[in-house]
């Protein structure tokens, strides 16, 4: 950051309004802090017409300096550069690790805009490089998808705990329970004696269309299957609602397995 003098504008932002002070380079403060409210453009213009006023009454260019404060930041960040200004982004540790301010220890929104400004007149303060958009982007869809993944696993390991009730030997027929012919299967019938009233031709299909492996391999499927549902009479523990219980509903809709196989690794029957 150059040594040339300008207007530093601290701003403490916060989830639906920010505080804004406007430091000179002799420390002294231009006014007093403005409340600046994100859903009110009045007031977003009314701070750019400040700033724009102090420039023009002090004869120096603005420099614009928000905390980084999760999310809430960057609306106004990107606001503010597009209105034309210099602005950057200060991590909160050097503005809780900076002393020695000629400000009172007080914490409130208005006096941590002042102590901001004064901050930024720094000539070796350290700024945050702020990615392009594309960088951002692709920061958000890494996060959302890991997301997806844990909401996935959870609902996951829901259904395993509902099968080791009502129909534990189901679990050890496919490699994989997510699977899309295991998916499809328990979609169409939810519990042991649902396979066991099917009709043998109607599950060798829902098999054969999904898992594409031949008839052969559809049949052997179906015995294990009929095998598992015929146990689980004599060893798990099914209730009428296990059909229709959260996890069941969830993952057993079309729109889910889908969803399971695409974010799965590929897995064969």
């Amino acid at each position: 950051m150059s040594n040339n003098f300008y207007l530093s504008v601290g701003i403490d932002v916060g989830a639906d309004f920010s505080f804004m002070s406007i430091a000179l380079p002799n420390q002294t403060y231009v006014g007093k802090p403005f409340k600046i409210t994100h859903a009110n453009p009045a007031s977003l213009e009314k701070a750019i017409l400040t700033i724009k006023e102090a420039e023009e009454l002090n004869s120096l260019k603005a420099r614009i300096f928000l905390e980084s404060t999760g999310i809430y930041h960057y609306p106004l960040f990107c606001y503010l550069r597009d209105k034309g200004f210099n602005v950057s982004i200060i991590n909160p540790i050097i503005t809780k690790s900076s002393t020695n301010i000629n400000i009172r220890k007080v914490h409130n929104d208005k006096f941590d805009s002042k102590k901001l400004a004064l901050i930024a007149l720094k000539p070796d303060l350290k700024v945050s490089v702020i990615p392009s958009d594309l960088v951002l982007d692709l920061r958000k869809l890494t996060r959302e998808y890991y997301n997806l993944m844990d909401c996935r696993s959870a609902y996951v390991n829901k259904l395993q705990g509902e099968l080791r009730v009502a129909f534990p030997q189901y679990l050890g027929i496919f490699s994989k329970l997510t699977v899309v012919t295991s998916l499809a299967l328990l979609e169409k019938y939810a519990i042991p004696t649902a396979f066991l009233a099917a009709k043998k031709n109607a599950v060798i299909k829902v098999i054969s269309s999904t898992a594409r492996f031949g008839t052969a391999y559809a049949e052997k499927q179906y015995q294990a299957i009929v095998a598992a549902a015929e146990a689980a009479t004599s060893f798990g523990y099914t209730l009428p609602s296990n059909g229709n219980s959260s996890s069941f509903s969830f993952l057993l809709s079309k729109n889910t397995t889908r969803k399971l196989t695409v974010y799965s690794m590929p897995c064969t029957n």
